[in-house]
């Protein structure tokens, strides 16, 4: 009976102080706005103020938050955050507006490319420049019409070097990725060449991925080392999965076709000939060409 006593008086100390620190939680406006949400009994919400406190602490915390790289919380661009799961409550931290802004990033796959493309947005594109016209009418075309059966081909962006070719398809891409959308970007050159070197399990998933990708960017081609082997039995392969999956394909060059079929003409025979013209076709199927003589914008 002894026994029966102490347990009790244990227990209704326990009680009593948890009941204290609530109350005293109570007090804070943030922490009252939390529990109301949750819309529980008094007794269930106590067992939990301690948790209760640290998710209206971050809370506060993310009110007048500038950015991610202020963020006070414990895991940085997250929020702790209560869900009611019948009579108790589940915590689990919820990432703020400033990470899922930055989210998208993750659904553009870079290859070998600069990581600053990762940042490019239409807003930020200099539209001043009146021979970028044709090519922002492009890209505007193209996006308001990819969700429809009137999709429009890919485009084939070529002109001088440091004219931004780059940058004005990955902004594109970038949009898309806020929709969803997944796309990837490789820089051709680099992709031959690692080809060279090995044929492991890495460029084979690398090479399944360029295969099937939503939306596929192939930059610079053209400025590749190109080999017979690398035309024939990488890109037109490549390019003509692509064409038969009717998959968005884009492409950045110096090169024009025309230019771009010589570079692809290796041995002058006339296999070799039609070889190239094969992979032109592709290219022309896929997408539409557009010159871009803008200024170098890397000087």
């Amino acid at each position: 009976m002894i026994k029966t006593d102490s347990v009790f008086k244990t227990t209704e100390k326990l009680e009593t102080s948890l009941k204290q620190e609530f109350i005293k939680a109570l007090k804070n406006e943030d922490f009252q706005k939390v529990i109301s949400d949750l819309d529980l009994r008094e007794d269930v919400l106590m067992k939990y103020t301690t948790r209760l406190q640290d998710c209206s602490n971050e809370k506060h915390n993310c009110l007048n938050c500038k950015g991610l790289f202020e963020c006070k919380n414990a895991v940085i661009g997250f929020c702790l955050t209560p869900f009611k799961n019948n009579n108790t409550i589940n915590f689990s931290y919820v990432g703020c507006h400033y990470t899922k802004k930055e989210e998208y990033k993750d659904n553009v796959v870079l290859f070998d490319v600069s990581k600053e493309i990762k940042n490019a947005t239409l807003s930020d594109v200099y539209k001043k420049d009146k021979n970028r016209v044709e090519i922002l009418k492009k890209i505007n075309s193209y996006y308001h019409n990819y969700f429809t059966d009137n999709r429009d081909k890919g485009i084939y962006l070529y002109g001088s070097f440091g004219t931004g070719k780059t940058y004005l398809l990955s902004a594109l891409l970038n949009e898309f990725a806020k929709k969803g959308v997944k796309s990837t970007v490789i820089h051709v050159p680099e992709l031959l060449r690692n080809l060279k070197e090995s044929f492991d399990s890495d460029y084979r998933e690398r090479f399944a991925t360029l295969k099937t990708t939503p939306i596929l960017l192939l930059d610079d081609i053209g400025a590749e080392y190109l080999t017979v082997w690398g035309r024939d039995e990488v890109l037109e392969p490549l390019l003509h999965h692509r064409m038969n999956e009717n998959l968005p394909t884009f492409f950045t060059s110096n090169l024009s076709l025309e230019e771009l079929e010589k570079h692809f003409t290796i041995s002058k025979t006339s296999i070799d000939m039609i070889n190239a013209r094969r992979v032109i076709e592709r290219i022309k199927k896929l997408s539409e060409p557009v010159e871009l003589t803008s200024k170098n914008i890397r000087e």
